[in-house]
């Protein structure tokens, strides 16, 4: 009877690795690392030679400086995720004396704001070789349902960084090719909680997990065949991140406690891979005021194929959590114009089609990621010879998302839960870009 529960602690908390979709790009990836980039909808990022902050999605654009350059980055993010039609039922409890649940309660907004910072700097070593430092946020969120709503079994509360700092150096072969690599360190955090099952229908778990550092690298190359034409392919690797942590049971009764149910405080561990990044883009000037940007990124999302939390067997009988995501490699498209207004004032604008990673099955509370898109504006204010700002507006759309979990296999424990999501984000970026 007991063996059934032992799945209990697989919290639901375990797909909070994901919840930032809600925010940002399809998947869980931070885009915002730029204001400059984010005002034409990220359209010619690996290959524009606008400012330094386009390294990121390709470390050969650090060549670009031939003074030493600062950019300072903020984006703030502000989503908005509506649900209705939930519904949960739970009966898992009642193998340990526990009444069972049902519940069509909902939450208000768990989606939480967030302001995201980039920093650059570009730091020339002679004509022809630049060295580069960024410091990056990849991945991000927090968000937060109530205690009490119909998913608690599935989702409650998450808190999720990467902060990656990266080293970078980039040479002008000639007048038309450039090339750059970088090496990344990662520090990775996740704080994940929701209800538990137990006897008295009345526990709770938090997990904590970090992983000290990661590392992976990039590398690209940008070219300019001819006067006013410019392509550039970045690609950034895979991450494989290694977390150790703890998850502590409040509220737990003597039964759960027990050597047979197993919630008791624990030492868990974490293996997963961030996925790798391909982009292609293309800047063609159209005028001498007026340039088009194409690009398209890949992203190898199918290198996360589920999240799995192994307990440690010396202090607990529950066997893993796992939860299934059978994620598939997508693209991002996007277009976008940039326009000299006047000599102090350039303006952007682009469009993209951002899509999900997701499968349509296994969504869940906090992963209910669906095709978006992206409207965006932003321009540049040339403030002195030596420094400008940036602006953006981002507008993220989203198509409607169905959650279903029948509650069997891997959900056992959590119950069954269904609701319909519609989700939205407004982002808005300022930079600052100086020379010294």
């Amino acid at each position: 009877m007991f063996k059934k529960t032992k799945l209990v602690a697989g919290i639901s908390i375990a797909t909070a690795t994901l919840i930032s979709q809600q925010i940002s790009a399809a998947g869980f990836a931070v885009n915002e690392q730029s204001a400059t980039a984010s005002g034409s909808a990220l359209a010619g990022n690996a290959a524009s030679d606008t400012d330094i902050s386009y390294s990121y999605w390709n470390p050969a654009l650090f060549a670009n400086a031939t003074e030493t350059t600062l950019y300072i980055n903020g984006s703030y993010i502000s989503p908005s995720v509506e649900m209705k039609n939930q519904t949960a039922t739970n009966n898992a409890s009642t193998t340990i004396g526990g009444s069972g649940y049902s519940s069509t309660q909902g939450s208000s907004d768990p989606s939480d704001a967030a302001t995201i910072p980039a920093i650059y700097l570009a730091v020339p070593v002679n004509e022809k070789t630049v060295l580069g430092v960024s410091l990056n946020v990849p991945y991000a969120i927090a968000s937060d349902y109530d205690d009490d709503w119909a998913g608690q079994y599935h989702a409650t509360k998450t808190e999720i960084s990467d902060i990656s700092l990266s080293l970078s150096a980039a040479y002008r072969f000639n007048d038309w090719v450039d090339v750059g690599a970088s090496i990344q360190a990662h520090s990775t955090s996740m704080t994940l909680e929701a209800e538990v099952i137990d006897a008295d229908d009345d526990g709770y778990g938090v997990q904590e997990l970090e992983d000290d550092l990661s590392f992976g690298w990039s590398v690209g190359v940008a070219m300019e065949p001819q006067p006013g034409t410019r392509i550039g392919i970045g690609y950034r690797s895979e991450v494989d991140v290694n977390q150790e942590g703890e998850v502590d049971f409040s509220d737990i009764s003597a039964v759960g406690q027990s050597t047979a149910v197993g919630l008791v405080d624990s030492d868990i561990t974490a293996d997963n891979t961030l996925p790798d990044l391909l982009t292609l883009s293309l800047e063609q000037e159209l005028t001498d005021d007026l340039t088009l940007g194409l690009t398209a990124m890949r992203t190898g999302w199918s290198s996360v194929q589920e999240l799995n939390i192994d307990y440690d067997d010396d202090t607990t009988s529950l066997s893993n959590s796992v939860v299934t995501f059978n994620y598939k490699d997508v693209w991002f498209y996007s277009v976008g114009l940039t326009y000299d207004y006047s000599e102090d004032l350039v303006l952007r604008t682009g469009y993209a089609i951002d899509n999900s990673p997701s499968d349509p099955d296994n969504l869940s509370a906090r992963a209910p990621g669906s095709d978006r898109q992206w409207i965006t504006f932003g321009g540049t204010y040339d403030v002195s010879e030596s420094t400008q700002v940036m602006f953006s507006y981002i507008h993220l759309s989203s198509d409607p998302a169905s959650v279903d979990k029948d509650g069997t296999g891997e959900d056992s424990s959590r119950g069954s839960f269904s609701a319909d999501y519609d989700i939205s984000a407004n982002i808005f970026a300022v930079a600052l870009n100086t020379t010294f």
